[in-house]
């Protein structure tokens, strides 16, 4: 955990130096996709040591696919040979280890560039490999090509702005930030003659990296404070059981379950900050005129706390890889795209017999929730006070949804989970 704190408060200040002297007006392109691969390969190996092999034979492994493998099934050898992978590591782990978390945790890395790996693939089968009519608009606007040389493909998957906790992002977008086009295609996108501009903006980062440090500062506070003294294991505690109301059962579920999630929060928006430092996440121009920096940004905070429906909920926890799901797979999905979507995300996260209970629970809860809604919500909505009792009931089933389908994610295991459950 030190180092994994050590390598992303380096990888900021090697940011911030990024832009400023490694600039695209400063350094060729191939100079800052070396840079960006050299830094990543060495916070891999300082974080997680010999383990971090693994994650440099994936990357070949998969390279190797992209430039064999037909068109047609590139997506499908990428999809089956880096889940294939990750899936032996997350075994390995729960047999080795023991249900123990490593201090060199190598399987975080490994799961974010298992999602740019099928997320390249998928692009560029829709680039090469579809007509464009085929296409849906996001499939048509991130379709790749041309296969990326090797030094774009290593600087994509291993650069130091992510290599430790992520994001995925689209390797279009990627690209474009790294040939400097990223920001300029964004602000293309707005009118700012009519806003009184004789010349495009050169919107700075500053702001938003400031702001994101100082969540991630407010998180690790809680952190060190709320999540130590409420942990999960403390609600199936045979003497807390027995001498705890069911009300207050519940009422101490939500709060260990809001203890749970500053690490998220930390590791999510340090993250953000990171790339953001480099010029990396720039998406536009919101109504009120301001540069918004949120492109890769991995949750939103207060819709998540404010959530009404376990479907908003979802869309604001772990953005990128909600939207990774969909890319690779509820788009593309046959049949029964809700379930196999959330039994991907199962198995992406690990083998643990918790994850499933989580995301199985999840199917049951999305499609009941998405029943409740089309079928009783436009009763509430003829005046403002029926409005807002509405509002305030979802917001308590959607909390409490949430806290009965993610304990069993924290605890892992069969038995703590039935025992929860019952």
């Amino acid at each position: 955990q030190i180092n994994f704190v050590a390598c992303q408060l380096f990888a900021l200040v090697a940011a911030f130096w990024f832009r400023i002297y490694l600039g695209p007006s400063h350094a060729s392109s191939a100079v800052r996709h070396a840079f960006a691969t050299l830094f990543g390969i060495y916070f891999a190996v300082f974080c997680f040591g010999w383990y971090s092999i693994h994650l440099f034979v994936l990357v070949l492994m998969n390279y190797g696919i992209m430039n064999m493998a037909s068109i047609p099934n590139i997506h499908r050898y990428s999809f089956v040979v880096a889940m294939g992978y990750l899936t032996l590591c997350h075994i390995s782990r729960i047999y080795i280890f023991h249900y123990g978390i490593l201090t060199t945790d190598f399987s975080g890395p490994l799961m974010i560039i298992t999602q740019k790996i099928t997320t390249l693939a998928c692009q560029l089968h829709d680039g090469i490999g579809r007509q464009a009519e085929e296409l849906t608009a996001e499939q048509n606007r991130l379709a790749v090509k041309t296969r990326p040389s090797l030094l774009e493909y290593l600087s994509y998957l291993l650069n130091f702005m992510s290599i430790i906790a992520g994001p995925c992002s689209n390797y279009k977008d990627y690209i474009a930030f790294i040939e400097g086009r990223h920001v300029h295609m964004k602000l293309l996108e707005v009118n700012w003659k009519q806003k009184g501009y004789d010349r495009l903006p050169d919107p700075s980062p500053t702001g938003a990296v400031m702001y994101k440090l100082c969540i991630t500062l407010v998180s690790l506070i809680l952190f060190l404070t709320l999540t130590k003294n409420f942990p999960m294991a403390y609600i199936i505690d045979n003497e807390f059981l027995d001498k705890t109301p069911f009300l207050s059962r519940l009422g101490y579920l939500y709060v260990v379950t809001q203890a749970a999630k500053p690490k998220y929060y930390f590791a999510w928006t340090l993250a953000d900050a990171v790339n953001n430092a480099a010029g990396y996440g720039f998406s536009g121009v919101d109504e009120r005129g301001t540069f918004r920096w949120d492109l890769l940004s991995n949750l939103n905070i207060w819709n998540i706390e404010t959530a009404t429906s376990f479907k908003m909920y979802i869309e604001n926890w772990n953005i990128q890889t909600a939207a990774w799901l969909k890319r690779v797979c509820y788009d593309r999905a046959p049949w029964y795209p809700t379930a196999l979507t959330f039994i991907l995300s199962a198995l992406w996260h690990g083998i643990y017999p918790g994850y499933y209970f989580t995301f199985l629970t999840g199917i049951l809860i999305t499609l009941a929730a998405r029943a409740i809604r089309n079928n009783c919500r436009h009763y509430f909505l003829s005046s403002v006070p029926l409005k807002i009792a509405y509002d305030a009931v979802t917001w308590v089933v959607t909390q409490l949804a949430v806290c009965y389908t993610v304990a069993p994610f924290v605890m892992l295991a069969v038995e703590p989970t039935i025992k929860f459950y019952k």
